[in-house]
This record gives C-alpha cells, structure tokens and sequence, in this order.
C-alpha cells in the first residue's frame, strides 16, 4: 500500500485551492453523519493524560520522603504492567538531572514477535503541531507575519471573516475538527474494517482538506471559543509553504528537526514506514488487528510527523530553552489562551500540573493517531522530560482496553 506522491509546487498548489468552492459556509449546522463511528476521539488522550498529571501532582503532596520517588526498577515494572494490562507495544523515557531512564515493551506489531526496543520510531501525530506552531512563531519572529495577521490574506476566501493566524494556532478559529469528513467520503460503510484501513492508506491532498474545511460547519466565530481542529494546523502548513515557497517537510527538516539534533525523526510524505518502528494497533470485533501503511497525507500538518522518544526529548528541551525561538517568543506560546481549559492551550502547547512542584506546570503535547499515541512533557527550564510513545487503541467502543495511568504516573512522579 506504500505510495510515492510527486507534488507539484507551492505556487501551483496555491492556484488549485481556491476554485474548489466559495467562501467557507461559516458556522453552518455540521454535517449530522456519525464521525465518532469512524474515527475514535482525539482529545480523549488529553483529558486522560491530564488528569493522571493532576493525580501523580496530588499523590507527590502526600510523600513525606524522596525515598518514595519511583527508580529505574520501578518503572521497568510499570511498562512491563502497562503491557500485561493490554497495550501493545511501548517505549517511554524520563530525563531528569539525576536519572536518564529508557526502556520499551511489548511488540512492535500485533502478530508478529519483534520486541519493541526504546529506540524504535512511532507515530507522533499531534505533537507535530509542536513542529508546525515552531515554524509559524519563528515566520513571526521574522516579521512577515505577526499573530494577528488575517489568514485570508494568506489564503485568500478559505476562512470566515476575522480568523487570524493566533486563531488557528490556539484552537480558537471555530474551524470543524477533521478529518473525519475526509475519511466518510471513501468509505461507504463507517462499519467496515476493512474499507477503513483502506481508506487510510489512501492519499489527500492539502487542497482537500482545506475544501473539506471550508464546507464544514464552523463552530464559532473566532475568538470567542476553544474546539480542538486538525483542518486548522493544515491549513497553518499551507500558509507556511505559501510564505516561504518551500515544502513543509523540507521546512520541518531545516528548521526544527536539524536544529534541535531529532536525527530519527521525519516529516514522510508515503506510508511504508522503514526501519524499526511501532505500528499502529487498533482493537476491533474484540481483537487487534495491524494497522500498517498508513498515509501521513491523512493529517498532513496536523500530525504526519514520526519520531522516537529520545527526539522528542530534544524537542522539548530545544524548543523551551529558546533555541528553535526567541526566549520571548517562548514566553507568548506557553500561557493558555482564555477559554482554553482542558487542555490549557497556548500555541502548539498545553500544559499539565507539575507533579514535582505545587503551582507549576509540565509544557509539551500529545498525539493520538490511528492506532498509536504518544506524550511528550517538559519542565520550561528543559531539565526534566518525560516521553512516551504506545500502540493500541480501542475502535469497539469509548471504553479504555488498558491503564495508562499505570505507567504515566510513575514517569511523572520520577522526576521529582
């Protein structure tokens, strides 16, 4: 199912998009078909991830000893009990001044006996909004744009009136989730597995998603809420090949990747995924099944990018330390945009509660894909990391298969 795309440029890509239909139906009832019957939530992780922060925060008051603070040991025993409890494969790390931990369980895909090393590759998904909000603040840093740039003048008739770049950034624009829109218009039954792994190994053009985008219904007119879209980080890797006339994954790789020394991590533009690397897992009709080849053009600049714990680690101590950005630049991504509570968003970033210190926060992301996850936290003085990438989610219905929390809060609680 791997695919070869030869793109045409930038300037060519920006001549297509506009014809595809008018100006964006702005808040329009959305489309009443079922896309949670597609698609499982992709916020659901946030709430999860965060509340299990708040919960190791709340159990780290209640120590009355260092001594309490989980080892090596103890976290080699919560990834082989994340595994015993049902996920599929697992690699995690913690970085803290007096410990650099790694370790890995599980397989790296269902069906076949290859153990998962910490090494080994995985889908990032939305971290990749990490990568993309980089890009944008450091196009602001050079002052071709600034926050409140109107995105139509970039793009011209793809947004309702008044959305700004800040809007997309934050999650404020009112733009519809996606990409379930995309994924129902190629599958005829939402309940058929096998059209769905189909359908992901498909390729979609930036041009679709923004089309798909614009005949949504928008939430809300901007500014004046918080709702979690996709469509609007796609739209951010547009603007940004737009302004600078190069592809987004060259930009990502000059810009963010090398910089910040992430050797393993990628932007792909086809499905095979080469070398060592956690396939996605997804359980369905009460067992899982491979969900391999898939395309990363299914989130383009919404989370197509692939990495590996270590890199990830990179990307958080680079980026909160000023090195990918100015430290000022820094300091305007990370406070939440009102509105915004669960997560608590800034620009490509939310934060969780500090498990170590009462009143202070952990900076990073989180990505859902297909059938991957993943987590990547940071202290803002780039000390303290805690990473962790997993296969395994539930398609039969809402219910958790396993505990994250069984290795989450211990990752947390070591870094103390």
């Amino acid at each position: 199912m791997s695919r070869t795309i030869v793109r045409t440029g930038t300037a060519a890509l920006a001549a297509v998009l506009l014809p595809l239909t008018a100006v964006p139906a702005a808040y329009a009832d959305p489309d009443p078909r079922p896309a949670a019957a597609v698609a499982p939530d992709p916020t659901a992780l946030t709430r999860e991830a965060t509340a299990i922060a708040e919960r190791a925060a709340a159990e780290r008051r209640g120590l009355r000893t260092r001594s309490a603070t989980p080892t090596a040991a103890d976290l080699d025993r919560a990834v082989d009990a994340l595994i015993a409890d049902g996920a599929v494969g697992v690699t995690a790390r913690v970085e803290t001044p007096d410990l650099v931990w790694a370790g890995a369980g599980g397989v790296r895909e269902v069906g076949k006996k290859r153990p998962v090393r910490p090494g080994d590759r995985f889908h990032i998904a939305s971290n990749t909004k990490t990568l993309i909000a980089t890009l944008v603040m450091q196009e602001v840093e050079r002052g071709g744009w600034t926050l409140d740039t109107p995105a139509n003048h970039v793009l011209p008739e793809t947004f309702p009136e008044g959305v700004t770049i800040k809007h997309l950034l934050s999650h404020t624009s009112g733009a519809p989730r996606g990409p379930e829109e995309i994924l129902f218009d190629r599958v005829g039954d939402p309940t058929s597995w096998d059209q769905l792994i189909d359908a992901l190994g498909q390729y979609y053009s930036e041009a679709e998603h923004l089309a798909f985008m614009r005949g949504a219904g928008w939430l809300f007119e901007p500014g004046t809420d918080f709702s979690y879209s996709n469509y609007g980080y796609v739209a951010l890797g547009v603007m940004l090949e737009k302004e600078t006339g190069e592809r987004i994954e060259d930009l990502v790789r000059d810009r963010v990747l090398e910089p910040a020394g992430m050797r393993q991590s990628a932007y792909p533009t086809e499905a095979r995924n080469r070398g060592p690397f956690l396939e996605d897992a997804g359980h369905y009709e009460g067992r899982w099944r491979p969900m391999t080849d898939l395309h990363p053009s299914i989130f383009h600049a919404a989370g197509a990018a692939t990495s590996t714990t270590e890199d990830l680690a990179d990307l958080n101590e680079a980026l909160l330390t000023g090195q990918l950005v100015r430290p000022e630049t820094v300091e305007k991504m990370l406070p939440p945009i009102a509105g915004s509570a669960d997560p608590e968003y800034g620009f490509g970033i939310y934060r969780v509660a500090d498990p170590c210190t009462p009143g202070e926060y952990l900076y990073g992301h989180d990505g859902a894909h297909m059938g991957a996850q993943s987590i990547s936290w940071g202290s803002p003085d780039g000390t303290r990391q805690i990473t962790l990438g997993w296969t395994g989610r539930n398609w039969d219905s809402t219910d958790p298969i396993y505990d994250l929390g069984l290795l989450l809060e211990p990752m947390l609680l070591a870094t103390c």
